[in-house]
């Protein structure tokens, strides 16, 4: 409450006989009073702070996914912490109006959530004997949800993912959402595009293309996984059940990676279908078989 008092309005009308009468408003909202030293009210106030603020995580994972930071710093392999300022001088050497503080904050943000290890290193440093100063630096490794981020050997990360969730005509929609609950006939996409999501896509050059490096990045790592992992659910393999598949369906495949890698493990799988969208299919590599 933004005020200690709320005071009712009145209206003052003229009665029959020439004297005024009050015309009571309807009755205000019922004054909430909140103890705001309880402890849970304490941890509720950062809390909403939080949340209010949390657009700043995508939007700073957002920025160093365009910058490449993840690349820089896994450097093949050697994921040797690094400061704003080395960054710098591998994701923009030609820039010398870059800027190495905000840069760090960008990290700092995301370190906090996990994606980026922050080591820090305080090193002394002084303009006069009198007076040391303490700097403290601070440097940053890849941790595992950072590590997702840095191309693999087929140019394959999860960035183009965070950026395809990313762009304009996504983040115009996402404010509108109220208006689903309001009015669902309307999606809050077409409500800021005009169009419906896959429509509108297909009428932007390489939007397609784009989506499925961004799904192939997202499901290639998972098959990986899958594959690697123990699973013989396909036949074929040790632990088989009996059942071989001859012939698999991948519903919503997108490029038909998943597929792919699927018949390459499995030579019982004679025939992949690859279903989703016509648009989407026509776009797909082929697939060769034996």
């Amino acid at each position: 409450l933004w005020w200690p008092l709320v005071l009712q309005s009145s209206i003052t009308e003229k009665g029959e006989r020439g004297q005024s009468r009050m015309t009571p408003q309807p009755a205000s909202k019922a004054t909430v009073v909140v103890d705001e030293t309880t402890e849970s009210r304490k941890r509720a106030r950062p809390a909403i702070f939080e949340l209010a603020n949390m657009i700043s995580v995508p939007m700073a994972l957002n920025a160093i996914v365009k910058l490449n930071v993840a690349d820089a710093i896994w450097s093949s392999g050697s994921n040797t912490p690094l400061s704003a300022s080395q960054i710098l001088s591998l994701i923009l050497p030609n820039s010398p109006s870059a800027d190495a503080y905000n840069l760090q904050r960008l990290l700092r943000i995301l370190t906090s959530f996990g994606v980026f290890h922050e080591h820090l290193s305080p090193s002394s440093s002084s303009t006069s004997s009198l007076s040391p100063t303490t700097v403290v630096e601070r440097r940053y490794s890849l941790m595992e949800i950072g590590k997702t981020l840095v191309t693999d050997e087929d140019g394959l990360s999860y960035g183009v993912y965070v950026l395809h969730h990313h762009r304009e005509m996504l983040m115009k929609a996402w404010p509108l959402g109220h208006t689903a609950v309001k009015d669902p006939t309307t999606e809050p996409f077409v409500r800021a595009n005009g169009e419906k999501a896959y429509i509108y896509y297909g009428k932007i050059e390489g939007m397609n293309e784009l989506l499925q490096t961004a799904m192939a990045g997202v499901s290639v790592p998972f098959m990986r996984a899958v594959l690697g992992g123990g699973y013989d659910g396909f036949g074929g393999g040790s632990g088989d059940s009996g059942v071989k598949v001859e012939r698999l369906v991948d519903v919503g495949g997108s490029g038909g990676d998943c597929l792919r890698m699927i018949m390459q493990e499995y030579e019982n799988i004679k025939e992949g279908i690859n279903f989703d969208l016509p648009e989407v299919v026509a776009k797909a590599p082929p697939i060769p078989g034996e």
